[in-house]
């Protein structure tokens, strides 16, 4: 329990951020999640454009610091290494 004024607001901050950063992150997981769908199809029109989706959650991702760049990077290189070997 909190004993002073500004540990009750960093609580309510805290809190704030977390269910934010869920939000954030739950939506990236589901568009990348959609985009390996796509990916295993064989559309590849429509795997291009879920590739861009998820490529842009995941960066942004990585800019408000939810995920590291590193993995992000990662994730971007594999999925943009299976669009590829799908389009050939």
């Amino acid at each position: 329990m909190a004993n002073s004024k500004s540990a009750e607001k960093r609580i309510r901050q805290n809190e704030k951020r977390r269910l934010r950063n869920k939000r954030i992150r739950t939506a990236m997981r589901s568009v990348v999640k959609n985009c390996r769908t796509a990916l295993e199809g064989s559309d590849v029109e429509d795997a291009r454009t879920k590739f861009i989706a998820a490529e842009q959650s995941l960066r942004r991702a990585a800019s408000k610091g939810i995920v590291p760049k590193a993995r992000v990077d990662r994730a971007v290189s594999r999925l943009a290494k299976r669009l590829n070997a799908l389009s050939s």
